[in-house]
C-alpha cells in the first residue's frame, strides 16, 4: 500500500463533500493505515490508493452500479460476495461521489441520525 501521504488529497477531497453535504458525526480516522471516515468504529469510506476509495455498499446496489458503470465502480477478489465495492477516484465526478458518499453514510448510520438528514 502507498504512504498515507500520497492519499492526502483523495481524503481531502471526501472529507469535502461529506461535509458540504452535512452529513452528521462523520469521524476521520484509519483503518489499516488507510485514512477513513467512520460513524463511530464503523467505516463507511476508506482511501485504498491515491485513486482507489473502498465504500460500504449494500451488494444488491453495487452489482448494479457495476453494471452501470464498470469504469467507476468495482471490486477485486478480496471484495466479491462483502458489502464494499471500489470507485475509481480519477474517473469520478464530485457529484456522482457525494451521492455515493451520502447512501455509504446511510448504509451504515443508525435510524437515530438517518432521521435528521434529508
Amino acid at each position: 500500500m502507498t504512504e498515507t501521504n500520497d492519499r492526502k488529497p483523495a481524503f481531502a477531497r471526501l472529507v469535502r463533500l461529506v461535509t458540504e453535504r452535512g452529513l452528521p458525526d462523520v469521524t476521520q480516522s484509519a483503518v489499516d493505515g488507510a485514512p477513513a471516515l467512520a460513524i463511530g468504529d464503523t467505516p463507511f469510506a476508506i482511501i485504498h490508493d491515491p485513486v482507489t476509495l473502498v465504500l460500504a455498499c449494500p451488494r444488491h446496489q453495487k452489482v448494479l452500479l457495476m453494471d452501470i458503470s464498470p469504469d467507476l465502480y468495482f471490486e477485486t477478489e478480496q471484495h466479491v460476495g462483502r458489502d464494499t465495492m471500489l470507485i475509481d477516484l480519477g474517473r469520478i465526478a464530485d457529484e456522482e461521489l457525494s451521492l455515493r458518499l451520502h447512501d455509504a453514510w446511510e448504509y451504515v448510520a443508525p435510524d437515530r441520525l438517518k432521521r435528521d438528514v434529508d
